[in-house]
């Protein structure tokens, strides 16, 4: 059995939509052509399908490509619609996606100059 420490990895996003009908071949294609990362870097990447019931996650483990697949029953993810939403993610938000949290539509930290 294959066991990663996910902590030391870097987690991407591919925002919007991903045609599902691609496995891994072509999600590592997107990967390097679209996102503009070398998917044998040993990063996760994560795509959602159209109607965000969907989840693939790709992975390169130095021997090969692992690609995980979670689907809802009941729901959908949270997912950004564009690049400008979100691209990298930490653990926790990785943990908070898989769990449903809409961590990109959280409260924005606003930074004011002066009270007004």
């Amino acid at each position: 059995m294959m066991m990663i420490d996910i902590s030391k990895l870097k987690i991407f996003v591919k925002p919007g939509p991903t045609d599902f009908r691609k496995q891994i071949n072509g999600l590592s294609i997107i990967v390097q052509e679209k996102m503009g990362f070398d998917p044998l870097n040993g990063n996760l990447y994560i795509f959602c399908n159209k109607t965000r019931n969907r989840l693939k996650i790709l992975y390169w483990d130095k021997t090969g490509f692992c690609m995980w697949f979670k689907r809802l029953e009941k729901n959908k993810f949270p997912w950004p619609r564009n690049s400008e939403e979100a691209l990298e993610i930490d653990i926790a938000k990785m943990q908070m996606l898989l769990s449903g949290i809409d961590f990109w539509n959280a409260h924005k930290e606003l930074k004011y100059s002066k009270i007004n």
